[in-house]
């Protein structure tokens, strides 16, 4: 099918010895279409393009594009206080996705600070602080992510407020390592949690495409980091405190540690 530019407001278009008339208005050019469009009208909010038969008969075919367009469904809206991308896109989808991002968000939020702490002057565990500050950068990523694909599918990005993260993670019998590797694995669990329930979300809205890109982007991943932290606990754990902590963050800093 080709789309060509015209002078004229209405042209013949032959097809199989017929002439069908095309004319469009309000438009700077016409536009020569196959088969039997006669011009857009206005439907509600939007516009959809207008066809008739013209008495011609085809046989075999399955498709007719030009009619299935005049869907409600496939009204473009005519004015750009609403989206125009959006189709198959529900309210409770838009919703989870937000509240993911808000997920995401303080996820990060609690990793830097865990950061930050490490990286103080008075506890001086620089693989242990790198690792947060990488950590907490994924999460603010993520969340990224799930904006520009709520923009993408035609829903509004809503900010909601983050919790304050605790400042000071020492532990009196577990010490502040052990107890930052097992705070950042229940996060990782709960930020999974909250991706299973969003992709139900998606399934349960007939979603197919949205569950494809939590699927490709993030529950690999997520499973991925749970098993990794998983084990640097584990191995936290038979190390204690003390030297053995200072051995694991100079292993963690150089990237000698490997879950």
């Amino acid at each position: 099918m080709f789309l060509k530019a015209i002078s004229p407001v209405s042209m013949p278009y032959c097809v199989d010895g017929s002439n069908i008339s095309v004319s469009l208005t309000n438009l700077p050019n016409s536009v020569a279409f196959p088969n039997s469009v006669t011009g857009f009208v206005k439907r509600g909010n939007g516009v959809s393009v207008a066809a008739e038969s013209a008495g011609l008969t085809l046989s075999g075919v399955l498709f007719l594009p030009f009619e299935e367009v005049q869907k409600d469904e496939l009204m473009v809206p005519d004015t750009l206080s609403v989206s125009l991308a959006r189709q198959r896109y529900s309210e409770d989808s838009e919703a989870a996705i937000n509240e993911q991002i808000n997920v995401e968000y303080s996820v990060s939020y609690a990793y830097h600070s865990l950061y930050a702490y490490f990286d103080r002057d008075n506890v001086s565990l620089k693989g242990f602080a790198n690792f947060f500050k990488e950590s907490s950068k994924e999460e603010r990523e993520h969340a990224e992510k799930f904006m520009e694909y709520q923009n993408k599918r035609g829903g509004r990005v809503k900010l909601y407020s983050i919790m304050l993260p605790p400042a000071e993670f020492d532990h009196p019998e577990k010490g502040d390592a052990l107890y930052a590797m097992e705070l950042a694995l229940s996060m990782e669990k709960l930020v999974n949690e909250k991706l299973l329930k969003l992709h139900a979300i998606a399934s349960d809205n007939n979603d197919p495409q949205l569950t494809e890109f939590i699927e490709s982007e993030f529950l690999g991943e997520q499973v991925q980091a749970i098993k990794k932290i998983s084990e640097f606990v584990s191995q936290l754990r038979r190390v204690g405190k003390g030297h053995g902590v200072w051995h694991f963050d100079q292993m963690l800093l150089d990237g000698h540690v490997h879950a």
